[in-house]
């Protein structure tokens, strides 16, 4: 009884329309946080949600036939990429890596908030925000309306990123496919960037300790993968290298609609896929079904995702 009066009384400190955002988020709504141990540190995946893909419409450099085929060999008939983030637990920091997309991408999408605070954290506990580039899946959900949804964090992005989708004349420099992308940057970034919250890097040092960036430009100029290396594991936070496991992992040399330049892309892939399959060192994946984390092996002219082991510990 004294649990539940607590419970009432808890619920009564927020406002109805928080109670009603809040219900109809969770309403339904799958498990948001997957654990893992690292090391010395947790690692702990996130998801903001799923997102419908038209892969017919938005893949590139495919043959005939193929997309269908190697849908219908995974047995997928809808495809959705999942919009994964995830944080690191040092001890000393809590460092996010990506941070979803807020209200950008419709009723699928926008619950990282959620699946921090129910992985035991609240948002204003992060310190540190990891970005592997500006595409608003990713930074959309660094605000909420006017609203710093990490208002204790700082945020890390690449000086080539930062130039690109935010430098003065840029987006009519660009393609005009990439226009909505400028806009929703400036949107979601500027207001950390004016408060003196942006910290940009140029992938010459350590991050955090055992933290460090990659540059991998093609998908944007500045994309960027994380390294994290503690206790003699290895494990590699890939951004947007890939979109459509089911597709890509077959055929590496895929590119989508959303590649600023995808033949860099590709070779930027290819070359990912096969220091991963060859070192064997933990992926994580911000599109691959969450939570996104495990290993690939080659296999013929393409690769094969091995999903880390559902563990309870």
């Amino acid at each position: 009884m004294k649990n539940l009066f607590r419970c009432l009384l808890s619920i009564l400190l927020f406002s109805q329309p928080i109670i009603a955002q809040t219900l109809k988020k969770a309403e339904k709504a799958q498990a948001g946080y997957y654990r893992m141990k690292f090391g010395d540190y947790e690692i702990i995946a996130l998801s903001d949600g799923t997102l419908p893909l038209p892969v017919k419409n938005i893949l590139l450099n495919t043959a005939e036939g193929q997309v269908e085929k190697l849908l219908a060999k995974n047995h997928l008939t809808k495809p959705e990429a999942s919009i994964n983030a995830y944080l690191i637990v040092t001890g000393s920091k809590l460092i996010l890596i990506d941070a979803g997309t807020s209200e950008l991408y419709g009723p699928s999408l926008g619950f990282l908030p959620n699946s921090i605070r129910a992985a035991g954290y609240q948002p204003e506990d992060i310190d540190m925000v990891l970005i592997t580039h500006i595409h608003t899946d990713h930074t959309g959900g660094l605000m909420d309306g006017n609203h710093m949804v990490f208002p204790n964090a700082k945020i890390y992005i690449s000086k080539a990123e930062v130039d690109f989708w935010l430098g003065k004349g840029q987006k009519e420099k660009a393609a005009k496919r990439l226009a909505p992308f400028f806009d929703e940057a400036h949107l979601k970034v500027d207001p950390y960037l004016k408060a003196g919250k942006v910290v940009t890097f140029n992938y010459d040092q350590e991050i955090f300790p055992g933290i460090r960036p990659i540059a991998t430009p093609g998908h944007t100029p500045g994309h960027s993968f994380f390294s994290l290396e503690n206790k003699g594991e290895k494990m590699m936070f890939w951004g947007d290298i890939m979109h459509v496991a089911e597709v890509q992992f077959s055929d590496p040399g895929v590119a989508i609609l959303f590649d600023v330049d995808p033949a860099a892309a590709v070779l930027q892939r290819k070359k990912a896929y096969a220091e991963a399959a060859e070192k064997g060192y933990w992926i994580a994946s911000d599109h691959i079904s969450f939570p996104g984390i495990g290993h690939i092996r080659a296999e013929g002219t393409g690769y094969v995702w091995i999903p880390i082991s559902y563990s309870y510990q």
